[in-house]
């Protein structure tokens, strides 16, 4: 346990960083949930629609420090793909 004001202070700090950050990361998978939900029912138009929402979202992730931008870029990228290949 940390015994100076300093190191009380930084434990604070990090257990509310790590409330803010499970709250970030639960809302995108959330977004990226109900845009695999629309593809797994096979609807074209709210899955694109689901993605246009989703995707700012990811990328707000990156900026947040919650995901690296290769891995937010390689999720909306698959999910895109996913999309795509509901039309044909």
């Amino acid at each position: 346990m940390a015994n100076t004001p300093s190191a009380k202070k930084a434990a604070r700090k990090i257990a509310r960083r790590t409330d803010v950050n499970k709250s970030r990361r639960t809302r995108v998978r959330t977004f990226i949930r109900s845009v695999e939900e629309a593809i797994a029912k096979g609807d074209q138009s709210a899955a694109a629609t689901a993605l246009r929402a989703a995707q700012p979202e990811i990328m707000r992730a990156v900026t947040k420090g919650i995901l690296k931008l290769n891995t937010a870029s390689r999720k909306v990228s698959r999910l895109a793909a996913r999309v795509k290949k509901i039309e044909a």
